[in-house]
């Protein structure tokens, strides 16, 4: 695996970029089958669930089977950390790669100390009271609200969270005092629209407990650019194909024959979709001929249809030729 830092324009570090190969399966993984979704980890079910119909919310039923991979973090590791988001970013981005029981598999992955999550907190509401609301609750079963909670990016906690007075939420309360709590890790799973906590369900508790922001590392699926743009390139000449062919028949066998957008469209839709796009809509422009085409893709839901969206935009030239510009929200990949 591969590593390199993450920064914005100006070079403040925002994150890791996990390219891995020749890791075809992850060991910690979504499968879907219709309605119904399955997190297993190491062959363990983890996490079973049915999507409720009109697509509104999740029935889940945890297994307590869901073991860490990440090995337990010592107070002498927290203070030799403290207040290097990269310097754990590097030690967490060791335990995905190295350790069995990892969502880690081939492609590109983003570790980010940054997370919607941090954004959403009215000043109003204190610490414990936003963070014990955003927690999915429920054990062994319970249910993610898609209707009244939609783009709140809950989080689901993978095993039952402690209570106060646990020992380890006790230990972890005196490391928030002195400033070297070890960041939760959570992983974003569209499927589930929500992120599941993939290490520190204890220090989250503490967090809670003293009302203080919890620090964070998240982790989502992406894609190269130089992979999205090979993609949008094949995706556009085949829909351009596709249109021209219909267009013949069309020219032969007259206004009966469909003229292939129905059927071209979605499939362009389904190309263009990046496998490690969030439950935001995921926006792309491809010049075509004297037009361009505009897509919106909802991310990958197994049952959750995506809601496709293919129309010309005469007045839409980004450029001459074949060109595209894409954009998609930070999100993870089952």
């Amino acid at each position: 695996m591969q590593r390199s830092d993450v920064r914005r324009d100006d070079g403040t570090w925002v994150g890791l970029a996990l390219d891995v190969q020749d890791r075809h399966q992850p060991e910690l993984g979504v499968f879907s089958a219709g309605p119904r979704l399955l997190v297993s980890q190491l062959t363990r079910p983890v996490l079973l669930a049915v999507v409720e119909e009109p697509l509104q919310g999740v029935d889940f039923w945890r297994t307590d089977a869901y073991r860490s991979f990440v090995p337990p973090l010592r107070a002498d590791m927290g203070r030799a950390l403290s207040g290097s988001p990269e310097r754990w970013a590097h030690r967490f981005a060791q335990y995905l790669s190295e350790s069995p029981g990892s969502p880690l598999h081939e492609g590109r992955w983003l570790l980010s100390c940054e997370s919607p999550l941090q954004r959403r907190r009215h000043a109003a509401t204190s610490h414990a009271e936003y963070w014990g609301s955003m927690l999915v609750e429920g054990h062994p079963d319970g249910y993610i609200d898609w209707y009244f909670h939609s783009t709140s990016w809950e989080v689901l906690p993978l095993r039952p969270m402690p209570d106060p007075g646990d020992n380890r939420v006790k230990a972890y309360r005196k490391q928030i005092r002195e400033g070297t709590l070890p960041p939760v890790l959570l992983w974003w799973v569209s499927g589930l629209d929500c992120h599941l906590i993939l290490d520190g369900h204890a220090r989250l508790a503490a967090a809670i407990a003293e009302s203080v922001e919890p620090p964070l590392l998240q982790l989502h699926r992406t894609v190269p650019r130089d992979d999205l743009a090979a993609r949008i390139d094949a995706a556009v000449g085949f829909y351009e194909y596709e249109l021209a062919r219909f267009a013949e028949l069309r020219a032969v066998h007259g206004p009966t024959v469909p003229d292939g957008a129905a059927s071209a469209g979605p499939q362009l839709v389904r190309t263009l979709r990046p496998p490690g796009s969030s439950t935001g809509s995921d926006t792309g422009v491809a010049s075509i001929g004297s037009g361009s085409v505009r897509v919106t893709a909802h991310a990958f839901h197994p049952a959750r249809p995506p809601v496709n969206r293919v129309r010309v935009c005469p007045g839409h030239r980004p450029g001459r030729g074949r060109s595209a510009h894409y954009s998609t929200s930070p999100g993870a990949v089952c």
